[in-house]
């Protein structure tokens, strides 16, 4: 950048030597390199905003290349639209095969879960003792989650 040599430099140095003198010349070098380290951060610091923004550039006019050339391509081979689906017929929402042993057995359903009373006597079916079921809402409120007794 400046082209300075080592010649240049030794004269530099004899000059600063005969006009600081050898006795303040270290902290003079220190203040020197001191600016001189700040100029280069600075320096740093401006190169890599401004090769950012070239890059950001850069990236924006490439992202509106694309764009065009998509759009090209979208109207020189267009997508085939799908057909409407056909709610007419059935085959559709049915199940398919099942594979294996539970295959003659249909689909699974699930169930309303039935409430037993806790206190009553076992019977031999093992249902809990009745064979009558109650809604959620008529569940005492100690058997219901949350309530405390």
């Amino acid at each position: 950048m400046f082209d300075i040599g080592s010649p240049e430099l030794l004269v530099v140095a004899i000059v600063a030597l005969l006009i600081i003198g050898p006795k303040d010349l270290p902290k003079a070098m220190r203040v020197v390199g001191y600016w001189v380290g700040r100029a280069r951060s600075v320096t740093r610091q401006f190169r890599a905003g401004f090769d950012e923004m070239v890059r950001e550039a850069e990236l924006a006019e490439m992202e509106k290349k694309w764009a065009q050339e998509n759009e090209r391509i979208m109207r020189e081979h267009p997508s085939p639209s799908l057909p409407a689906p056909d709610h007419d017929t059935d085959e559709d929402a049915r199940p398919q095969a099942q594979e294996g042993p539970d295959a003659d057995k249909g689909p699974d359903l699930v169930t309303q879960p039935v409430i037993r009373d806790a206190d009553a006597p076992t019977s031999e079916n093992g249902n809990g003792g009745t064979d009558v079921e109650r809604s959620p809402s008529s569940t005492p409120e100690r058997d219901k989650p949350g309530s405390t007794e």
